[in-house]
């Protein structure tokens, strides 16, 4: 495939817009439910984000990859490159953690960008030297591992406790590694635990590689047509097996990631890439494909600059936490406005939340009318 692909830009824009709507509520006590993450089983539209940015990735690393490797590129040399990649990913991680204070003691290991940058490391290797087949192998024998490490294997609880097989927070496999490896340096509101911590990268890696299948899909010589087809059946399998898998094997939990949630969130991912692939890649009238591409230009606005607009956002979010000119903080001063309109504080908190989504629009906007695209 040659060119820009406009659904893949449009799902990535989707996708980074979702997650600036949910991380930047002016409120956090004051949220609508699909707007929070799943307190621990089940799962939420915010719940979908994560794993739809680890999915993107895959549909790249496969196009991106193949493309290079088609053109005589070494894939030894593709490897060391994607490496250096993932590594840079992590220590933007790394070093959004770090600010605004700089406590090294206390810094937080891992995070949503260290997880991204694991998982596009990891997934080299399978997609320079393994077919798709091969590929599918690989994930579900990924998830396989899994299950049984979380399932099987003895591990004892903070308070040394020998539990086998429980999913509760800070009980589970992944929490006892995490605890023994990173102690003190987890999530901040856990502390026993993390959301992003080794082991459960193992299964986003697995939907790292769904994402990879989901590009040799793509980048196929089907008709346009069959292909938006193939996503959608292909979601709704998904979907199946991770409603199977959540009654029979284990529930659907974001934070363990679970296999449940590794299927139910590629079933997702399929169906919103799908529709996005169809109406502005697929569907055969060619003014259609150009007037959705007009409503749907503030989503490929977004898409091409997403890690940027990820980090940066990120950075200001914290910021504004941070300063306090006379005592109130820059994040009030710019939500005391939205609060005097008197609306109930589940909506002040959500207009806060479309505010930041509409200045960092801005600035998406800037960059891209100036050409300026920020590449790892």
């Amino acid at each position: 495939m040659t060119g820009r692909i406009n659904s893949l830009d449009a799902f990535r824009g989707f996708t980074i817009a979702a997650m600036l709507l949910v991380n930047n509520p002016g409120d956090w006590g004051h949220l609508y439910g699909p707007l929070a993450h799943a307190k621990w089983h089940g799962w939420t539209f915010t719940d979908w984000i994560f794993p739809f940015f680890v999915f993107i990735s895959g549909i790249s690393m496969t196009i991106s990859l193949g493309r290079r490797a088609a053109l005589g590129d070494s894939k030894t040399a593709l490897l060391v490159q994607t490496l250096r990649r993932g590594a840079t990913i992590i220590t933007i991680g790394l070093l959004l953690n770090l600010i605004p204070a700089f406590n090294f003691a206390e810094l937080r290991i891992p995070g949503v960008l260290q997880r991204l940058g694991l998982c596009t490391m990891l997934a080299a290797p399978f997609v320079l030297w393994l077919n798709w087949r091969q590929q599918l192998g690989a994930l579900l024998t990924l998830l396989v591992v899994y299950s049984f490490l979380l399932l099987a294997v003895p591990v004892p609880d903070v308070n040394g406790n020998i539990l086998i097989g429980s999913l509760n927070p800070g009980e589970d496999t992944g929490a006892w590694l995490d605890r023994l490896l990173m102690d003190g340096h987890l999530w901040r509101q856990a502390k026993t635990w993390d959301p992003e911590g080794l082991l459960s990268t193992v299964p986003a890696v697995a939907s790292q590689l769904a994402g990879v299948l989901a590009g040799h899909w793509l980048a196929s010589r089907r008709e346009p047509a069959a292909k938006a087809m193939g996503f959608m059946v292909g979601g709704l399998a998904c979907l199946w097996i991770g409603q199977v898998l959540d009654a029979w094997l284990m529930p659907i939990n974001k934070s363990l990631w679970t296999p449940p949630y590794v299927f139910a969130m590629a079933g997702w991912a399929c169906l919103v890439f799908g529709t996005c692939y169809w109406l502005l890649d697929a569907q055969p009238s060619a003014a259609m494909r150009e007037r959705v591409a007009r409503w749907a230009r503030p989503l490929l606005v977004f898409g091409m600059n997403a890690l940027f607009l990820f980090a940066i956002s990120g950075l200001i979010a914290k910021l504004m936490g941070y300063f306090k000119p006379g005592g109130l903080s820059l994040k009030a001063w710019a939500y005391q406005p939205i609060q005097s309109l008197g609306l109930a504080p589940v909506n002040a908190s959500l207009l806060y939340a479309l505010c930041f989504v509409a200045v960092l629009y801005g600035i998406a906007h800037f960059m891209w009318s100036k050409k300026w695209f920020v590449k790892v």
